[in-house]
């Protein structure tokens, strides 16, 4: 499904947890995020990169490895990678392929590939590494919490900002790495908002955002749960369930996040 479309920008929006695949088209390149999740869903995205690609370099941004970020990456083996240091270097990636494997067991799915974990071409070690193509410049930053390996993207002059699985207007924070790297990883975010000329956020799940009062309130929304998450005593439930239409899906894990937090 197309979630949004402007330019030379196209985000499709999987029936699974809204996780999104952003196409970004230059003159010589096309960018891609996180190909996902469901084999059709893939060839449609497949498609339509066939489509548009001519003699273009297809570039893929991997946000983190989580499963179903990188569950689509057999499908593309013609791009080149980018990812960040502790992606490439990451010790249980015959793990994250066994999750796909397992994945499509449980609901006898088909794919016209074989899962793979990327092999990563540019390797992001650093904040402001920036890579240039044609008339843009793609700047990166390490953004470790949600997992260990998460990345941010600005690419430049479209304004955008690839947050990967953090400032959703879905899901609150997810901390399967680490509490204090996730509160940096959301001060970073704020730093890049005063950076950057941002008009575009695409989240890794939810919806893609123009407004810039939105952008600044998921910030905030994130900073004050984890602000209160050290301390909460069950009162953070009631605005989560507020805020978030399918919390009671992912009740358990902010149960996980108390516990990782304390």
């Amino acid at each position: 499904m197309i979630q949004f479309k402007k330019n030379n920008i196209i985000v499709f929006q999987s029936a699974l947890y809204m996780t999104t695949t952003a196409i970004i088209q230059t003159n010589e390149a096309i960018i891609m995020t996180d190909p996902n999740w469901l084999p059709a869903e893939i060839e449609e995205i497949k498609g339509y990169i066939n489509n548009i690609k001519g003699d273009k370099q297809l570039y893929i941004i991997y946000t983190h490895s989580d499963f179903d970020h990188i569950i689509g990456s057999g499908a593309f083996p013609e791009a080149k990678v980018i990812a960040s240091k502790q992606f490439d270097e990451n010790p249980n990636k015959e793990k994250c392929i066994q999750k796909i494997k397992q994945f499509d067991q449980g609901y006898y799915l088909h794919r016209g590939y074989s899962p793979v974990y990327p092999t990563v071409d540019i390797v992001v070690s650093e904040d402001g590494h920036t890579v240039e193509l044609d008339s843009i410049t793609m700047t990166f930053y390490q953004a470790p919490g949600h997992t260990n390996d998460g990345l941010f993207t600005v690419i430049e002059p479209y304004g955008l900002f690839l947050s990967g699985d953090y400032l959703s207007d879905v899901e609150f924070p997810f901390i399967f790495s680490s509490y204090q790297d996730y509160v940096n990883t959301i001060n970073k975010a704020e730093n890049i908002m005063l950076k950057h000329q941002i008009t575009t956020h695409i989240p890794g799940h939810g919806s893609t955002t123009q407004n810039q009062q939105e952008i600044q309130r998921r910030i905030n929304c994130s900073k004050y749960y984890l602000t209160q998450l050290p301390h909460d005593n069950g009162e953070l439930e009631q605005a989560l369930s507020r805020e978030y239409p399918f919390f009671e899906g992912m009740k358990s894990i902010h149960t996980d996040n108390k516990e990782i937090a304390k």
